[in-house]
């Protein structure tokens, strides 16, 4: 009988123009179109510990470890794994760290063109069951649908998109089998396999493309209904009948692919170490809960994820803790939504199975599509780690959206719907676009996105845990408590709000109160059992309470031993709790049980050996106790593992330097600049590099390695003495003493400096006092410095006080005994002591013989002096006598002279007299005319007033003449 084959539904007329490459061009601008904002999102939520916590993405890790680990870079075999194995997809991530490491860009930019991908896919399979404009609604309903921003937006989703890829290309790769004759037949059925195991390795979900493959060959390529099936198999059981030809050709076909998936699985198992992951009642409250709750929880489950393809309007990160309560009861309302589901579900199965023609194809592929990649994650058959997962619908959402397409495509067909139904997904596809592109803006940032949830939900601690870590993360301590707080408000036995609570008290610097939310995390914590795991009623993550009291603790040094106690304690619950032995190690380090410390951080290394900081705190513990190769081989392995370890690659470079060996400096300089390009602001690795040009004798470049730790920090005690010391050595000690003085202004009893200071005061600028009191203040907090007691000496000796000098010198010699310099100038000081008395008594000698000396000739002029004095006062009463005369002959001529001058004066005078007289009698004459002459024009102006009064009455008798004249006249003429 020869097979049949299905059939490709062929375009309409109508939809002659429209070819599938303008429907793939349609899509990838949608996607751009909905996606386009996402490349500007972070890392959030799951990204964080999946990119830039996961050392599998370093070039650095070994390529096989990508095997070896969970998606988070957590060793498969250990109990705290994830157990979620996606080696390809961690590649991916890998390769994208290959080309711009953890700029967040590129990774979303991967993401969307992946879901280009799948939407391209995903329509060329749906024109396998329906017809080209179907198929492309369909595409664009899954490209735009809101429930995907999780997938595509967050960057740990792509997981889902490589699984999908691959998924859909087993299931090409699976129809062209069932076409295909019995080599190609076998050949395509070995590619569906490798293809199935790919997109098991992207995604777990990957392995159910096995069931669609199965039910596309019985109903699709066979062309079987249920009732077909119903029928053979009565006939097989009832011996009527052989196996049918077809059931043959596909029993051969899936019995391959069930025993490939059931190796698949075994490799699956045997990966896991035959152990499920740990997931507590916080995860997954209905997985502990009791019978009936779990399954009616469980079911309504699936009406939610149900809802959200349907309406996805209030989406949420985070479905776990109390975001859904338990359903408790039968009579519990949300039961009705459980059973709309399943009656929904069996309505459209029944259709499907128990009818025949496309339609009907279709609609069991879209089912299948639908309900058999959901089943991992529907808790149905074994628990798993989340609520409700919005990711883990995308490829679900497939079959969805081919539904919706058949349904639109259904009624457009009606002639009083079609514009109606047109309207309708118009809108559906510009609001669910809208919607996709507004969540985007969601994920931009961890407080965006947390923030949106509980908009969404309040009843999750977890959000509110969550949003309170994004506040942390830009040091908002404060704030973060308050979100801490209602989180334990919230959710309160939740173990990890009141560490949070905890953790943000001890950033506030509030330790009493941070010390009693520990304790309050510790009291929910299981009852300890020695040499027992760790129960798993609550996270394992959880048993950091300890070590976090315990680091809160250590502080106090008298404390350290209850510290310690705490790190057991966490050690005794989970032997295999690594951060434990870690921070031990150092506590036990501060209370000098060194060995101790490193057989901690052995124990640590045999839990992770790949661990780098635990190499480097072994490589520290190796250098206090002196084992320096041994420390450097721990920090070079260190190294190995994360080339980028900034302590490791700083403190073995500070190693190589101190070795003094010139081959390990240029890898010491290579690992210094190193750490240089990380933190460029870093004053240690400046002065450090400074030291390694000072071996090399490059004094230029030590002097600006040295000068820019000071620049950056001017407070650097190790960098300003440097500095200064290689001034002075290379004959530049007047530069050298700023750089002092500065030490000296932050460190005042440095005694290096003090002493150095000293020397250049004492030896090139010639002040011996600033050099006495440098080596006074070292004397004042250390009286047995060696080098201190000996300058000092030397300034006593400089000062010419060679008993004092010898003074100190004997006290030097006996704090040091054995320094034979010291002696050496002490025997000098007491030879120069013993030439200084020989030649003092020589002075003495001298000095008698010439104060005699002295002394006669101060006699002699002291006789000569007597001498001298008599002959001036001789010549001083001979000098008074003829002064004498010499005055009285002054004075008899100055009377004289002062006569002749007083008879001038009189003459002078009466003259003078005479012509004042004649001069007063001169001016009394011209008053007297003056006088007159103003009487006689005094005397004419009253007489012109006169004439002036005369002739003004004369007119005024006129004028009334005149006018008694004229009113005469009018009296006469007004009688006349």
């Amino acid at each position: 009988m020869k097979q049949a084959k299905p059939t490709i539904q062929e375009p309409k007329t109508a939809m002659a123009s429209f070819t599938f490459t303008h429907a793939a061009v349609l899509l990838v601008v949608a996607v751009v179109t909905c996606y386009w904002n996402s490349l500007s999102c972070g890392f959030v939520f799951d990204d964080m510990s999946a990119i830039k916590d996961n050392r599998d993405l370093h070039p650095s890790t070994p390529l096989y470890n990508l095997f070896l680990n969970d998606f988070w870079g957590t060793p498969m075999h250990m109990e705290k794994s994830h157990k979620s194995y996606r080696p390809l997809c961690v590649l991916t991530f890998r390769l994208n760290y290959l080309l711009h490491e953890l700029e967040p860009m590129g990774y979303h930019l991967v993401n969307m063109c992946l879901h280009t991908a799948v939407c391209v896919m995903y329509m060329s399979v749906c024109c396998m069951f329906a017809s080209l404009g179907t198929s492309f609604l369909a595409a664009l309903l899954f490209a735009v649908h809101p429930i995907h921003t999780e997938a595509v937006t967050g960057v740990v989703g792509r997981a889902e998109l490589l699984s999908s890829i691959f998924f859909l290309a087993a299931f090409r790769c699976y129809t062209c089998c069932c076409r295909a004759t019995k080599p190609a037949g076998c050949r395509y059925v070995m590619y569906t396999v490798l293809l199935t195991s790919a997109a098991t390795l992207c995604k777990e979900q990957g392995i159910t493309v096995i069931g669609v493959c199965c039910v596309y060959d019985v109903f699709i390529a066979q062309r079987k209904t249920l009732q077909d099936l119903l029928i053979t198999a009565y006939a097989l059981v009832s011996g009527k009948s052989g196996l049918p030809p077809w059931l043959k050709s596909s029993i051969a076909r899936n019995v391959l692919l069930v025993v490939s998936t059931a190796c698949l699985m075994l490799a699956r198992v045997k990966v896991m170490g035959a152990q499920l992951p740990v997931f507590t009642r916080f995860d997954n409250p209905a997985s502990v809960s009791p019978t009936p709750t779990r399954q009616l929880t469980f079911n309504y489950l699936l009406s939610i994820n149900a809802w959200l393809l349907l309406f996805p309007s209030e989406l949420c990160c985070d479905w776990t803790m109390g975001t859904v309560p338990l359903v408790e009861t039968f009579s519990d309302p949300r039961n009705l939504c459980t059973l709309a589901f399943w009656v929904t579900m069996a309505k459209l199965a029944h259709c499907a199975l128990t009818r025949d023609g496309k339609r009907a194809k279709a609609t069991i592929m879209a089912l299948s599509l639908m309900v058999l990649p959901f089943l991992p994650a529907s808790n149905l058959f074994f628990p798993v780690g989340f609520v409700v997962a919005e990711r883990i619908l995308y490829i679900p959402s497939m079959g969805f959206c081919l539904l919706v397409a058949m349904g639109t495509s259904l009624l457009a067909k009606q002639r009083n719907l079609k514009y109606v139904t047109y309207a309708a997904v118009f809108s559906l596809l510009v609001f669910h676009s809208a919607k996709t592109i507004w969540r985007n803006f969601d994920w931009e940032s961890e407080y965006s996105l947390f923030q949106s949830a509980l908009k969404v939900n309040t009843k999750n601690a977890k959000l509110w845990n969550n949003v309170g870590h994004a506040l942390e993360n830009q040091d908002r301590h404060a704030e973060a408590l308050e979100y801490f707080l209602k989180a334990a408000g919230v959710q309160p036995d939740d173990i990890g709000a009141h560490m949070n609570v905890g953790r943000a008290y001890k950033n506030l610097e509030r330790f009493q109160d941070s010390e009693e939310a520990y304790r309050k995390a510790m009291a929910l914590m299981p009852s300890v059992i020695p040499g027992k795991k760790y129960a798993t009623r609550v996270a394992p993550s959880h048993l950091s309470v300890y070590v976090n009291l315990a680091n809160l603790i250590r502080e106090d040094d008298a404390r350290l031993m209850e510290a310690d106690s705490l790190y057991r304690q966490a050690i005794s619950m989970r032997p295999d709790f690594t951060q434990a032995y870690i921070n031990r190690g150092e506590v036990l380090m501060r209370l000098n049980r060194s060995k101790e410390a490193q057989q901690s951080y052995e124990t640590a290394l045999q839990l992770e050996s790949d661990n780098p900081d635990i190499h480097y705190n072994l490589g520290i513990v190796l250098l206090e106790q002196g084992e320096r190769s041994q420390a450097l081989k721990c920090l070079s392995r260190a190294l190995q593992l994360d080339p980028h370890h900034k302590q490791s690659l700083f403190n073995s470079a500070v190693m190589m330097q101190e070795s003094g060996d010139p081959s390990l400096r240029p890898e010491a300089y290579r690992r210094l600049y190193e750490v240089l390009e990380q933190e460029p602001q870093n004053e240690k690795v400046h002065f450090n590099l400074g030291m390694l040009s000072m071996d090399d004798k490059n004094f230029t470049a030590a002097d600006q390695w040295f000068r820019k730790s000071i620049q950056l920090k001017p407070d650097f005690r190790s960098a300003l003495f440097n500095l200064a010391l290689m001034l002075s050595q290379i004959r530049r000690d007047l530069e050298a003493l700023p750089y002092l003085d500065q030490l000296l202004l932050h460190f005042p009893h440095h005694s290096k400096g003090l002493i150095l200071k000293g020397d250049i005061l004492m030896n090139k600028v010639k002040d011996v006092d600033g050099a006495k009191k440098c080596f006074e203040k070292i004397l004042e907090t250390e009286p047995k410095n060696i080098q201190a007691n000996h300058n000092l000496c030397v300034v006593y000796f400089e000062q010419g006080d060679l008993y004092r000098a010898e003074k100190c010198l004997a006290k030097a010699h006996e704090l040091a005994p054995g320094e034979d310099y010291i002696l050496n100038h002490l025997n000098i000081i007491r030879g120069k002591i013993q030439q200084a008395e020989m030649a003092r008594r020589q002075q003495q000698q001298l000095q008698r013989e010439k104060e005699q000396q002295q002394l006669e000739q101060l006699q002699r002029e002291k006789e000569q002096q007597q001498l001298e004095q008599q002959q001036q006062l001789q010549r001083e009463k001979e000098q008074q006598k003829l002064e004498q005369q010499q005055r009285l002959q002054r004075e008899k001529e100055q009377q004289k002279l002062e006569q002749q001058q007083q008879l001038q004066r009189e003459k002078e005078q009466q003259q003078l007299e005479q012509q004042q007289q004649l001069q007063r009698e001169k001016e009394q004459q011209q008053l007297e005319q003056r006088q007159q002459q103003l009487q006689r024009e005094k005397e004419q102006q009253q007489l012109e007033q006169q004439q002036q009064l005369q002739r003004e009455k004369e007119q005024q008798k006129l004028d009334q003449q005149q006018q008694l004249q004229r009113e005469k006249e009018r009296a006469e003429r007004e009688r006349g």
